[in-house]
């Protein structure tokens, strides 16, 4: 059967049984028009012989004959529709690599525009036309253009897939339904397709969502290296500055050294010189007597030798050389001096950077309140959780698997297992203390050593004056004072635990490199109470009040 291009006003071209434009047309005994091919397909796969239109049935298989008439006129037809198909087509959009073809367009395939469940067909604006004209047709359900129609058809029984079967989780025909899903949850595929979509529509939201949270947290990322490229240009800038004014320093204090060393060089040569020329100035006037007195040492005339040693002139004064001398200038303390002023700059720079390092991290404080579930039953907290001591008495408190139960200490309410933060305790009064921060994990029972393989960071005060940072073996910390408001910063990050002096505004001691890898807590122990020696409270105070 031949393509044809379809007109509203050329339905009586049509056949019935193929929906195609007549191809060898005959007439039956009621009137009717079909293809050759296609009525005795019809007749041979039938057990009567009957109209397929009006249903006569014929007891005798009539004998057919083409039909000239409208054979030509399905000439003139197919010659019409072909020139218009061609201006057509040149109008239409050819169907490019991913697009769905038209399934009647013969040679250059067409865009399809829609597809038909019922025809199993794709078709472009010219053959899609009898889709919307003819009545029979109408009745068809078209979609937007899918290849594999095939797919959209029962395998079982050649039928659409217009149903959905939610027991199964699958789409079935209606014969399906009837059959195999009897007993099922069966809707139509409508139905379940609006559900999905909502469906769908909600998982597009969350995933929407989702983007939106990553495109924030990139721009978060990236905020967080444009703050790190300005601190680190700031580092730079200060860093410069600051060696720049020690190289500067270092500089004049060479130079100032070396001219202290000359100009007393200096001194010395002067006096030196003065004291050759003045010895320069004897030996001349010492020369010019001996040779009078050689002369007059040689003359055999002894009269006149006895006259002239009589007008001798008087020997010039000389001064008694015995005691003088030159010492070479001592330079003894000169460097010593210089390097100790150079020491005294370097402390007012070190005081600045510590000064300017403690504002920084500052910025960082958080609000700490100590946790009473965990503290030693002989400590005493105060209502706001702010202050801690030893009372001497151990309290009747559950033994609960967080409390510590040996080491008089507690831990802060609050847990960091990012970012930095910083807080300041008051220490001011006590003889011993233990401050610090320490893992979720640390081991709160029994005797407890801490040091940070066990999860401990912390630095210590004993016997009044002794300072150690907890460290294996334990460091001594030489202090030029007492700290009496002590900071401790934690960079989660970076693997950084420093304490700080906060009224000398002094760096106590840094543990660097640590590997946290779960939440930090701050750690606090006011130690023994040791008779009311020791009853000043460790006391958490706000920053920046001390």
């Amino acid at each position: 059967m031949a393509a044809a291009n379809y007109l509203r006003s050329e339905d009586q071209f049509l056949c019935s049984i193929c929906l195609d434009v007549f191809t060898d047309p005959v007439t039956i005994p009621c009137g009717h028009n079909f293809c050759k091919n296609c009525i005795n397909e019809h007749w041979n796969t039938s057990d009567r012989c009957l109209c397929p239109m009006c249903k006569k049935v014929f007891n005798t298989r009539p004998e057919l004959h083409v039909n000239t008439f409208i054979s030509e006129m399905v000439v003139q037809f197919r010659q019409s529709a072909q020139q218009k198909t061609t201006s057509s087509s040149s109008e239409q959009q050819v169907s490019k690599p991913g697009e769905v073809p038209c399934d009647v367009c013969t040679g250059t395939k067409l865009k399809a525009l829609k597809s038909c469940l019922v025809c199993l067909a794709s078709y472009c604006e010219t053959h899609l036309e009898p889709h919307l004209t003819m009545s029979g047709l109408k009745r068809h359900q078209l979609i937007d253009p899918v290849e594999n129609l095939e797919g959209r058809m029962c395998a079982k029984h050649d039928k659409p897939l217009e149903l959905f079967c939610k027991t199964d989780q699958t789409c079935v025909c209606m014969l399906c339904h009837v059959v195999d899903h009897k007993m099922h949850d069966v809707v139509p595929l409508k139905e379940e397709y609006e559900g999905k979509k909502a469906k769908l529509g909600k998982i597009e939201g969350e995933i929407q969502q989702m983007i939106q949270k990553r495109r924030l947290k990139i721009q978060e990322i990236k905020h967080s290296v444009d703050l790190s490229e300005e601190d680190a240009d700031r580092e730079i800038a200060e860093g410069v500055q600051v060696f720049t004014a020690l190289k500067e320093s270092v500089e004049r204090g060479q130079a100032n050294l070396i001219d202290t060393i000359k100009e007393k060089q200096k001194t010395t040569e002067k006096q030196a010189e003065a004291f050759i020329k003045e010895l320069e100035q004897e030996i001349s006037e010492l020369l010019k007597r001996r040779a009078e007195v050689e002369q007059l040492k040689r003359s055999e005339d002894q009269l006149h030798l006895l006259q002239s040693v009589q007008s001798l002139k008087a020997a010039p004064p000389t001064k008694d050389w015995t005691e003088v001398s030159i010492r070479p200038s001592t330079y003894e303390g000169t460097v010593v001096k210089a390097v100790a002023q150079l020491e005294e700059t370097l402390s007012k720079e070190m005081k600045k950077l510590l000064e300017d390092e403690l504002k920084r991290v500052q910025q960082y404080a958080v609000d700490v309140t100590l946790d009473p579930d965990t503290a030693h039953p002989s400590l005493i907290l105060s209502d706001d959780g702010k202050q801690v001591n030893d009372s001497d008495v151990e309290k009747n408190l559950p033994d609960n698997p967080e409390r510590f139960s040996d080491c008089l200490c507690v831990l802060g309410k609050q847990s960091f297992s990012s970012g930095r933060f910083y807080f300041e305790v008051q220490v001011k009064g006590k003889t011993d203390w233990n401050l610090g921060v320490a893992r979720e994990s640390i081991n709160r029972k029994g005797v407890i050593t801490l040091i940070p393989p066990n999860g401990y960071w912390t630095i210590w005060l004993g016997n009044g004056n002794e300072y150690e940072a907890d460290t294996s073996p334990p460091v001594s910390l030489s202090l030029k004072s007492q700290p009496q408001n002590v900071g401790v910063f934690v960079d989660y990050e970076e693997g950084l635990v420093s304490f700080y002096d906060v009224d000398a505004t002094a760096l106590i001691y840094s543990f660097t490199g640590c590997c946290f890898t779960e939440k930090l807590f701050p750690y606090f122990s006011p130690d023994l109470n040791d008779g009311g020696k020791n009853s000043t409270p460790l006391i958490i105070s706000p920053v920046g009040v001390n």
